[in-house]
C-alpha cells in the first residue's frame, strides 16, 4: 500500500473518530474542504490568491491553541479577503473542532498529502464519499442536493456527452451530474489529449456550467470539481431569477432539481417563463427546455407531481411535448433519495428545430412496480438500470429500435393522442402490484404519512392556483 493511500485511509479513520466526539459528516466535509483548498493552492502555486498571512505554511507551523485560534480567525478573515474563490469557499465559514490535538492530527495527515498523486488514488473518491454519508446522515432535506451516484452515472452514459458541447446542471448542488459527464468524455479523449490545446481548455475551463442556490453546498461543489480536476465556474445563486436567464443555451442539461412543492410564497422571479409558477419543479422544468439549444436534448429527475398536476402543471407538459420530443420516462423506485416517500422519474427529452408538435409518443419504463425498497439494506446498484439501459437503446434521442413489452412487461409505448386522451397525464402505471395484497409489504408509517402530506400539498397548491384564477377572472369583470 502506497502512502499516499495510507493518507486517504487516515482520513477516513479521522472522519469516524471526530464522528464518535460529535462531529457529523457534514461538518468534518466542511473542516476537510477549508484544510484541502489551503494545502491545493500550495501544491499547485496558486497561493497568491491567499493573503500571505494565512497561507498553509503559516497554519503548518502553528501547534496546540495557539494553532486552533489562529485556524478559527483564519476561517473568518478569507472569507472577506483573497480572490472571489477563496471567499466563496470560506465564505460564513466556521469550525466545530473542539480539541487542538484533533485539528493538529488533521492538518499533519493533509500536509503529507502529494496533491496530484493523491487526486489520482483515492482523495476525490473520499470527498465523493463524504458527501454520500453526509446524505445518509442528514436525511431531512438532503435528497436536495445529492443524487445517488449510480443513477446520475446511467443517466450520464444514456446522454453520451460529447467534446466540444455546453452541458448544465442548473441545480448543480455538488456536482455529481458534471463531474460523471467530465469522466464519460475524459475516458473516450485519453484524458482529453486526443483533443487539441483549444478544445482541451475549452473543457476544462467552458465547457461545464452550474449555478448552486444554498451557500454551504456551492462550497463543496467547488471543492468537489477541483478535486476531480475541473476548473470549471460554478457559480452561487438562483436559476429561478434573473441569473438563471442568463445562462447560455446548452447542448445537453443533466440535473435534479430541489424538491418540495413551494417557492416559499409568491412566483419565480423569471420575466421569460410563459407560466408563472411557484411550484418548484415546475418553473425548473420551463428553464430547462427553454435552455436547450435546437436539438439539445435533456435527463432530468423530477418527482411525481410534475407528470399529473392540473392547470399550470398540465399546459407546461403540453408545452413541452410540443417544444420538444419526450421520448422517454423512467419511473425510479422508491427509496433511493434521501427523504422518505418521494416518488421520482427520469424525463429525457431533445428539443426540436421548431416549436410544434415534436412528441409523437412517450416511451415508459417501470422500474418501481414490484421493486424493492431501496436504502440502507438494499443498496441501489448500477445492476438495477441495465434492464432499462438495454431496452434504451444506443441512441441518446430515444431513437434507437424499440420492442412494447405489453402488459406483462416494464416498457410500453403511448402515443401522443393516447397521453391526450389522458388529459396529458403522464402518471401511468399497467403491472400489478403484488405487494399491495399483503398488509407485511406496506411501506413503513413514516413513509406513507410523507406521502399522505405531498399529497396534500399539492392539493393545497392547486386551490392556491385556483383561487389566483378566480381572483384574476375578477379583476378582468371589473
Amino acid at each position: 500500500m502506497n502512502t499516499t493511500t495510507d493518507i486517504v485511509q487516515q482520513l477516513w479513520k479521522l472522519c469516524n473518530t471526530l464522528w464518535g466526539d460529535g462531529v457529523t459528516y457534514h461538518q468534518y466535509v466542511n473542516e476537510l474542504t477549508y484544510l484541502l483548498f489551503l494545502k491545493m493552492a500550495e501544491e499547485t502555486q496558486t497561493e497568491h490568491q491567499i493573503p500571505e498571512e494565512y497561507r498553509w505554511k503559516k497554519l503548518v507551523k502553528q501547534d496546540g491553541v495557539e494553532q486552533l485560534v489562529f485556524y478559527k480567525k483564519m476561517l473568518i478573515d478569507l472569507g472577506t479577503s483573497g480572490s472571489k474563490l477563496v471567499q466563496d469557499i470560506f465564505a460564513n465559514a466556521t469550525s466545530f473542532i473542539q480539541q487542538p490535538k484533533n485539528l493538529r492530527r488533521l492538518v499533519d495527515a493533509i500536509d503529507k498529502l502529494d496533491w496530484y498523486s493523491a487526486r489520482e488514488e483515492g482523495l476525490g473518491d473520499l470527498y465523493e464519499g463524504l458527501l454520500e454519508k453526509n446524505a445518509t446522515e442528514s436525511k431531512r432535506g438532503a435528497g436536495q442536493y445529492f443524487t445517488p451516484r449510480r443513477l446520475i452515472e446511467s443517466m450520464v452514459d444514456l446522454m453520451q456527452p460529447k467534446p466540444g458541447e455546453i452541458i448544465q446542471d442548473p441545480a448543480v448542488g455538488t456536482g455529481g451530474f458534471l463531474i460523471n459527464a467530465d469522466r464519460y468524455i475524459k475516458e473516450r479523449t485519453d484524458d482529453l489529449f486526443t483533443l487539441k490545446e483549444r478544445e482541451q481548455n475549452f473543457q476544462r475551463r467552458e465547457a461545464f456550467q452550474g449555478i448552486e442556490l444554498v451557500q454551504d453546498v456551492h462550497r463543496l461543489c467547488l471543492m468537489n470539481l477541483m478535486l476531480h480536476g475541473l476548473e470549471t465556474p460554478v457559480f452561487p445563486g438562483d436559476t429561478l431569477g434573473p441569473q438563471g436567464a442568463s445562462m447560455a443555451k446548452a447542448d445537453l442539461i443533466l440535473t435534479n432539481p430541489p424538491f418540495g412543492t413551494a417557492t416559499g410564497g409568491g412566483h419565480t422571479r423569471r420575466d421569460d417563463f410563459t407560466y408563472p409558477t411557484n411550484n418548484r419543479q415546475l418553473a425548473f422544468l420551463q428553464h430547462i427546455y427553454r435552455g436547450l439549444k435546437p436539438g439539445g436534448r435533456a435527463a432530468v429527475v423530477l418527482p411525481d407531481n410534475v407528470l399529473f398536476e392540473d392547470n399550470t402543471g398540465r399546459s407546461i407538459r403540453i408545452d413541452l411535448m410540443e417544444k420538444c420530443n419526450l421520448h422517454t420516462i423512467l419511473r425510479l423506485p422508491t427509496g433511493i433519495f434521501y427523504a422518505q416517500g418521494v416518488k421520482t422519474n427520469v424525463l429525457f427529452f431533445q428539443r426540436g428545430e421548431t416549436d410544434k408538435g415534436n412528441t409523437k409518443a412517450t416511451w415508459f419504463y417501470d422500474l418501481r412496480t414490484n421493486m424493492p425498497s431501496f436504502g440502507k439494506r438494499t443498496p441501489l446498484t448500477r445492476a438495477h438500470f441495465a434492464e432499462f439501459e438495454a431496452c434504451y437503446g444506443g441512441d441518446p434521442n430515444g431513437n434507437a429500435k424499440r420492442v412494447d413489452q405489453g402488459e406483462e412487461g416494464r416498457f410500453r409505448c403511448f402515443t401522443r393522442e393516447d397521453l391526450a386522451k389522458r388529459n396529458d397525464n403522464l402518471d401511468i402505471t399497467w403491472l400489478r402490484d403484488e405487494n399491495a395484497d399483503h398488509a407485511d409489504d406496506l411501506p413503513e408509517p413514516e413513509i406513507l404519512a410523507a406521502e399522505i402530506m405531498d399529497q396534500l400539498g399539492i392539493a393545497m397548491q392547486e386551490m392556491v392556483e385556483l383561487k389566483a384564477m378566480l381572483e384574476n377572472c375578477g379583476e378582468l369583470n371589473d
